[in-house]
């Protein structure tokens, strides 16, 4: 058994290896900030066909979240190319948060495709440490494909309910 555990792992090593070298060369750094945001523009619209009729059902209640004043104040974090835009409800007021930069071009045909929305801006910084969001001002937060590549998932998630309007039931 740990022959092939052994092997395994060469194996994935090897698989590995470019993507150890472009590290080492200080290229990978480039690759994730700029090509992926590319990438993810291109794939974010096959990927919402596939999803449709899933993300119209788990966004089709989000208007029930909106505070006193009815304006729902929605924060998208990790919010790259703004894929979900459209599956937001009409009045919605979006902030977008994003670690990279290079998103926000992407994000400003996103926008300009969604005008039945209110954008609030765009805060560059990371997730689990969201001190331009102030407490409590934020009626929505929405995370998609996300989670799974923060260091601290705990630490997201503590940040998330800071900044989430206290709901009494």
């Amino acid at each position: 058994m740990s022959a092939i555990i052994f092997i395994l792992q060469l194996i994935m090593a090897i698989l590995m290896l470019p993507f150890y070298i472009l590290y080492y060369l200080g290229i990978w750094g480039f690759i994730v900030k700029k090509i992926f945001p590319l990438f993810v523009s291109r794939i974010s619209v096959s990927y919402n066909k596939v999803m449709e009729n899933y993300k119209k059902r788990l966004f089709s209640n989000l208007s029930d979240f909106a505070g006193s004043s009815k304006e729902l104040r929605l924060l998208e974090v990790g919010c790259g190319t703004g894929a979900n835009f459209r599956f937001y409800p009409s009045g919605c007021k979006v902030t977008c948060l994003d670690l990279n930069p290079n998103f926000q071009k992407f994000l400003r045909k996103s926008q300009a495709d969604n005008d039945h929305l209110k954008y609030d801006g765009f805060l560059l910084a990371s997730v689990d440490n969201m001190t331009s969001v102030a407490d409590a001002s934020m009626d929505v937060v929405v995370c998609t494909l996300l989670t799974c590549s923060v260091p601290s998932t705990p630490a997201v998630l503590k940040e998330v309910q800071r900044v989430l309007r206290p709901v009494s039931f």
